[in-house]
């Protein structure tokens, strides 16, 4: 009875005629002698094989890891060999064998994942995600069970590790109230903070007001510098001046006695020689000093000597009668 099969691309096939090998390849189509052929289709396309485990951590508290395994069967003659893989005209297997290949690595990712959780607090193991898959991912392909099957694992993906109801809505309470601690702390923190930049704003400013202080102070002191040197220079000058006072009323003094000097000795010249002439003229008569000054004598001086000789001769004279009008006719001849 001949029969025909047809295989999808992803299927390596293994057509075996009396135990002997036939034909074998991916994605094969062929007419074969049913009653002595049997047929092997292996998959060898990536699969997804997803787990979840329930392990106990160090401190004995159970945590469920869930994630995803991909493989693929990277030698197909070697696990025809150890699973009976055989399909039938329908194309659907025989036997269940094919799904040992994912309990297989389901148990070699279960022992991997328990040896390594039971090494981790409670803690340490739900925030160990990708070491747990590294562990897995390194498990598998160090696992003897699974190089003998042929099996290349592709990737590990842990995507969740919870813990247990109750004990998670402990750590959310122990890790709200130390959020609660930290944000306790930050607003002290703050506030230190302010109060610090407080202080420096306040030493800051009084140092400003130090230095403002010291600055006035530097410059009160230069006023005060430059007012000594102002009246030390005033001081001076003002000696400077009284010196030149004194200086020129000692010339004016010493002026003042020569120039006292020199009129004495012109009095006291003026003077002999007046002495002099009267002594020389003191014996001539006063008529002779008139006629020798030939008439140009001034009229008072005429009517002087003419009273003074009639003063000189009164006891010769009876009785002399001089009427105002005389005198004021002589008074006015001779202001005339």
């Amino acid at each position: 009875m001949f029969s025909f099969a047809r295989f999808r691309p992803t299927e390596h096939v293994i057509h075996y005629k009396n135990g002997v090998v036939k034909r074998e390849g991916r994605g094969l189509s062929f007419f074969y002698w049913k009653p002595t052929s049997s047929i092997v289709a292996v998959p060898v396309s990536s699969s997804d094989l997803p787990f979840i485990f329930n392990e106990v951590t160090l401190d004995f508290q159970t945590v469920t890891i869930q994630g995803q395994i991909t493989y693929r069967i990277s030698e197909p003659r070697r696990i025809a060999e150890l699973l009976d893989l055989t399909v039938g005209s329908n194309g659907e297997y025989l036997k269940k064998d094919y799904e040992k290949i994912g309990q297989r690595l389901i148990n070699e990712a279960r022992a991997a994942t328990s040896t390594f959780v039971a090494h981790l607090s409670l803690k340490e193991a739900l925030r160990s995600a990708d070491s747990i898959a590294k562990n897995v991912a390194d498990g598998l392909t160090s696992s003897s069970s699974v190089q003998a099957l042929g099996i290349q694992p592709l990737s590990v993906a842990v995507v969740a590790v919870s813990a247990t109801p109750e004990m998670a809505r402990a750590l959310e309470a122990q890790a709200r109230e130390g959020l609660q601690q930290e944000a306790d702390l930050a607003v002290y923190a703050r506030r230190d903070n302010a109060v610090t930049e407080e202080r420096k704003i306040k030493e800051s400013e009084l140092n400003t007001e130090i230095a403002v202080e010291d600055k006035k102070r530097q410059i009160r002191e230069a006023q005060m510098q430059v007012e000594i040197a102002v009246e030390e220079k005033k001081r001076q000058i003002r000696e400077m001046q009284m010196q030149a006072d004194i200086s020129v009323e000692q010339q004016r003094r010493t002026l003042v006695d020569v120039k006292a000097e020199n009129e004495r000795k012109d009095a006291d010249t003026k003077a002999y020689a007046l002495e002099m002439m009267f002594k020389s003229i003191s014996s001539v008569d006063w008529k002779t000093l008139l006629a020798l000054s030939g008439g140009a004598a001034d009229s008072k001086v005429v009517i002087a000597h003419a009273f003074r000789e009639l003063a000189e001769n009164a006891q010769k004279i009876g009785t002399l009668n001089i009427s105002p009008d005389l005198l004021d006719t002589l008074l006015k001849t001779t202001s005339t």
